[in-house]
């Protein structure tokens, strides 16, 4: 049997700026990996919106089976959102089948995934992470957060800011370098403390630095002419290298047996928030029927005006966010329920949306799976689906000219199966836009959006990065596309472990071909 599987990863690895910076020789250790072995860009159906890449590529479960999209999602049966944390008892990441050997497993970091019980190893979770920072840390021995606090100080929260300033972003890159630091001494410390047979580390660094720096990257054309601008003009470069550096002294530690994993969840992009879009596509459209109003298509009683309702479409939007903002997170998620249960005119309602930054969900109002369903299973859901996508077929960016949706994916195509229970019927990618789209046209209508208060212009690209080499792995070169799903057969076959039947995809033949 060959030696440990060993995957080093990130959260944000662009592929093509991997590529460019390997080139350059910036990032030496990944490019040992990609020459030594195969390289690809992650794809497929699962790669349909951010939330849930790590939960669905470790586990091998579809989303149509753990049912995660995003935070905020829609509570079965009722009209109202809460605040999800990704399911891991639903969808156990693969290193769970080492419970049933002698193996042991070393992961820290992996985003979505929470420690799980009667693995023998060590597992850490959020000690330094970007998206699960939310939320305390955790581990497997449950003292081994406390050890690690001891040795390594406290958790380093590093969150990017879209109103910060040059001065901020050049501190949190200084802050992110030295964490990159940190993470890399505690993977080695961890690593010397006993003979494990899967290693998962990840380093969320670039992630951030991505937020940070992206508008201040070398490759967008401008005039540098402070002593910051410069520093900051490499800084993202100079972040992954310091990640790549952490790589290679862990792969000191290694046996030449190994087989290791270099991968990412995502690219990055130009991209502004789309928040408001589709809302305002579904209201403008007669989809969704504010109550108290005339519009739809359908017209089963008249409806008297709620003044709680009024009042909030009267107060200008900025007002409300800023309201908002101070409330806490279930509290925001009971107005954001409160706004759709009770805003709306349900018996004339076809479709609406669950509120979000950028990937956008509709949701149809099915009968028998909503409190007040009025659209008939069967044909008639078809065809609402069916109007919705070619009404999104039609929407322009009057500043472009061009499209302003990129893909429209009914949940049904992707995943199988009937109207899912969880998911949204439809999934919404609008086209990304170095510009903020505060208009798009349509030929019966000018839908709008105000600038949200939290408005970044970047965002993750829903493609990940990924190589490998060692003596269980065959293959050479570009690989293409690789299927996110097929990620967790791979692993556990490169461990010499049969995936089991819950897993949706298949392993990689092309990364696993022998010579």
């Amino acid at each position: 049997m060959s030696g440990p599987l060993v995957i080093l990863a990130m959260d944000t690895g662009d592929a093509e700026a991997i590529k460019r910076w390997v080139a350059t020789g910036h990032l030496p250790t990944i490019g040992k990996v990609m020459d030594r072995g195969c390289w690809g860009v992650t794809s497929g159906p699962e790669t349909i919106c951010e939330y849930g890449f790590g939960l669905t590529l470790f586990s091998g479960i579809s989303r149509g089976s753990h049912g995660y999209y995003y935070f905020r999602q829609l509570t079965p049966g009722t009209y109202d959102f809460e605040r999800m944390r990704p399911p891991t008892r639903e969808a156990p990441p693969f290193w769970t089948t080492l419970s049933r050997t002698d193996r042991k497993a070393l992961v820290v970091d992996v985003p979505d995934l929470r420690p799980v019980a009667g693995v023998d190893g060590l597992q850490l979770s959020n000690w330094a992470t970007h998206h699960g920072s939310i939320y305390e840390p955790e581990s497997e021995p449950p003292d081994l957060v406390e050890d690690v606090r001891r040795l390594f100080g406290p958790r380093m929260k590093i969150h990017s800011d879209p109103e910060g300033t040059m001065e901020d972003s050049l501190v949190g890159l200084e802050r992110l370098l030295e964490r990159a630091r940190k993470k890399g001494e505690l993977a080695r410390d961890l690593i010397k403390r006993d003979a494990f047979d899967v290693i998962v580390i990840f380093f969320s660094e670039t992630d951030a630095a991505s937020h940070f720096l992206w508008e201040y990257r070398s490759e967008v054309p401008a005039s540098r002419d402070t002593a910051i601008e410069r520093r900051l003009e490499n800084g993202l470069r100079d972040v992954y290298a310091a990640v790549d550096r952490q790589m290679g002294t862990l792969f000191d530690q290694l046996p030449a047996s190994s087989n290791v994993v270099i991968m990412s969840l995502y690219g990055f992009q130009d991209e502004y928030p789309t928040s408001n879009l589709i809302e305002s596509f579904l209201d403008e459209l007669g989809y969704r029927v504010p109550k108290g109003t005339g519009k739809g298509v359908r017209t089963r009683r008249i409806s008297v005006p709620d003044p709680v309702q009024t009042a909030r479409r009267l107060m200008p939007e900025r007002l409300r966010e800023a309201i908002s903002r101070r409330l806490s997170p279930d509290a925001q998620e009971r107005l954001l329920s409160s706004r759709l249960r009770d805003g709306t005119d349900w018996d004339r309602t076809l479709a609406f949306a669950i509120p979000s930054l950028y990937t956008s969900f509709v949701r149809v109002n099915l009968r028998g799976r909503e409190p007040h369903g009025c659209v008939e299973p069967g044909n008639e859901y078809e065809a609402v689906l069916g109007r919705i996508e070619e009404d999104l077929e039609q929407l322009v960016d009057p500043a472009t000219g061009v499209r302003a949706v990129r893909s429209a994916s009914r949940a049904t195509d992707l995943f199988g199966g009937g109207p899912p229970v969880t998911l949204p019927d439809l999934f919404v990618e609008w086209e990304p836009q170095p510009h903020f789209v505060s208009a798009v046209i349509h030929p019966r209508a000018r839908l709008t959006q105000s600038r949200p208060s939290y408005c970044p212009s970047s965002q993750e690209k829903l493609n990940g990065f990924i190589a490998a080499h060692g003596p269980a792995i065959g293959g050479r070169g570009d690989l293409g596309e690789v299927d996110l799903l097929d990620l967790a057969p791979t692993f556990l076959t490169l461990m010499g472990l049969p995936p089991p039947e819950t897993m949706g995809g298949c392993p990689i033949n092309a990364l696993l071909q022998t010579l």
